[in-house]
């Protein structure tokens, strides 16, 4: 496995809401949707906001912070930082159900089951270990949704935003 860290990235010029990606994580996680809520999120973003004027959607999921906050808010050590890969990993057995990593986190992505016990994005880490791409981006017909090393996205919208430039 790649041991650079790797990072979601959306491109909200892409995004045409269309909630795949919010279908193929409930589907990848057995979500009941008749209980619980998903752990990915399609939004739309009022078009007067937008930076073309038309209308956009934010696809959001757990943004595995570097820094996390739920990690920090938690007292059992439920939640915890791979070092290798960066996500942010959820042990429901330590979970004691108290939400603290909820009120600590500000997107709203700790989840919690039935049992009361967390449930969040571990960022598909067992398609990632074998080599495929998590489910949500898998789907992505726009190609707005990506996982890559955080250099690689880097150099990437280094090179549009020059590109940009050199138009008239």
């Amino acid at each position: 496995m790649n041991s650079e860290k790797m990072i979601f990235d959306l491109d909200l010029e892409k995004c045409v809401g269309c909630f795949a990606c919010a279908a193929a994580c409930m589907d990848q996680n057995d979500t009941d949707v008749s209980l619980e809520k998903g752990f990915r999120d399609v939004f739309p973003v009022n078009s007067a906001h937008s930076a073309s004027g038309k209308p956009a959607f934010l696809s959001v999921a757990c943004f595995h912070c570097e820094d996390a906050p739920c990690v920090i808010g938690c007292p059992t050590g439920a939640l915890t930082k791979d070092p290798e890969t960066g996500m942010t990993e959820a042990r429901p057995d330590l979970c004691i159900g108290c939400h603290s990593c909820a009120m600590a986190c500000p997107y709203g992505a700790p989840r919690f089951g039935q049992d009361g016990k967390i449930r969040k994005c571990g960022g598909c880490q067992i398609r990632v270990e074998n080599g495929l791409t998590p489910a949500c981006v898998r789907v992505c017909p726009t190609g707005a949704l990506r996982f890559d090393t955080e250099e690689n996205l880097r150099k990437e919208k280094r090179g549009k935003t020059f590109r940009a430039l050199l138009r008239p």
